[in-house]
């Protein structure tokens, strides 16, 4: 009993240890790291149309070169549509600023009726916080200059990265193989088989859901009448992206726009009514039907898994989460010493049950 023990203590240590190194290298490596990952989950969803050109007879590095080059040039477009909108939206300012000073005014004015705080020292409250902005600017300045050079790094890395970790696929799968020469070559190739099927599953999945949600929201906007309808539908669809936390940005952000370039207050508050439908629709219906059956890991785990890869590598890491956590899982299922990480990671609390009857 007291040897069973030792080795379920022992086998315990090495794996906690062994999460520790692994959030530690992430954490520390992640402007490395990060960039090979979003080149993973883009090589997967790139992999289908690459094998079809080959079977066409084009060659390996056309094969892989043209539909990465499709994917950058659609992206190039969405990025290209943003940025007009935005300096669409930037020319209305000084319209907006005015509508801005006004609802200010109006919302000084009901706080000095409620709390008795007269204008005066409201504005110099509002003065002494402005200050205190002002005095952690270098900060600030130096995060967007951080924040600017990683997207600029990783729209210069990602194609290339794309493009070697296709070409040399079969190598690194070789690898891998040869790594394991135990007697577990088949369940390493099985392992990778399945890994890059959940990766491609959810990366398509993840594309058809943004597209759904842009529909519906600028369907709604369309309908409500809102100014950039179009812009605010797109922006709050790419926000969603962002697990848990991205639509209630989108809430606030859109509902915000709305309030400030329109002179009926209403449309804000139906802006918020149709995201909200749209999330209960995407949750209830379109996350479950699209996504949730391409990635099958319990509700608990993805939002610790999300904070987790927010706490260690910010939106980027929150993003690569989910995925991570398939893969996680698809190890855990067939390595044995490993199997009870994978039933904590599972969705189906029928198979949980069972092993425990079992047990």
């Amino acid at each position: 009993m007291e040897t069973t023990n030792s080795a379920f203590h022992q086998r315990l240590s090495t794996n906690l240890i062994t999460l520790s190194i692994l959030g530690a290298g992430l954490y520390i490596g992640q402007d490395l790291l990060l960039p090979i990952f979003f080149a993973i989950l883009l090589g997967t969803l790139l992999l289908p149309a690459s094998r079809y050109l080959l079977r066409k007879k084009v060659p390996e590095s056309l094969s892989i070169l043209i539909p990465l080059v499709l994917f950058f040039i659609v992206f190039s477009c969405l990025l290209y549509f943003l940025s007009y909108q935005v300096v669409h939206f930037f020319d209305d300012l000084p319209e907006i600023k005015q509508k801005i000073n006004s609802l200010f005014t109006s919302i000084q004015r009901w706080f000095k009726q409620e709390t008795k705080v007269t204008i005066t020292k409201q504005n110099q409250f509002i003065k002494d916080f402005t200050e205190n902005i002002k005095k952690g600017n270098s900060d600030f300045l130096g995060n967007t200059v951080a924040t600017l050079t990683n997207v600029i790094s990783y729209m210069v890395l990602l194609p290339i990265y794309t493009f070697l970790l296709m070409y040399y696929r079969s190598t690194i799968k070789q690898f891998l193989i040869s790594t394991f020469k135990n007697g577990s070559e088949e369940k390493v190739t099985e392992v990778i088989q399945e890994s890059t099927n959940v990766a491609q599953r959810f990366v398509l999945g993840l594309c058809l859901e943004t597209g759904l949600v842009f529909a519906l929201n600028t369907a709604g906007f369309l309908i409500i009448g809102i100014k950039y309808a179009v812009f605010l539908a797109l922006l709050a669809a790419l926000l969603n992206l962002i697990p848990y936390a991205g639509m209630l940005i989108a809430n606030l952000l859109c509902m915000l726009v709305t309030l400030v370039s329109t002179d009926n207050q209403i449309e804000a508050i139906w802006v918020g009514v149709v995201l909200l439908i749209v999330q209960i629709f995407d949750n209830n219906i379109g996350m479950p039907l699209i996504v949730g059956s391409k990635v099958k890991i319990n509700a608990l785990v993805t939002i610790i898994g999300v904070l987790v890869g927010g706490a260690l590598c910010g939106i980027p890491g929150m993003f690569l989460a989910i995925p991570g956590l398939a893969v996680m899982k698809v190890i855990f299922d067939r390595v044995p010493e490993m199997k009870a990480w994978g039933l904590l990671l599972s969705a189906n609390s029928k198979k949980m049950t069972d092993h425990q009857s079992q047990l």
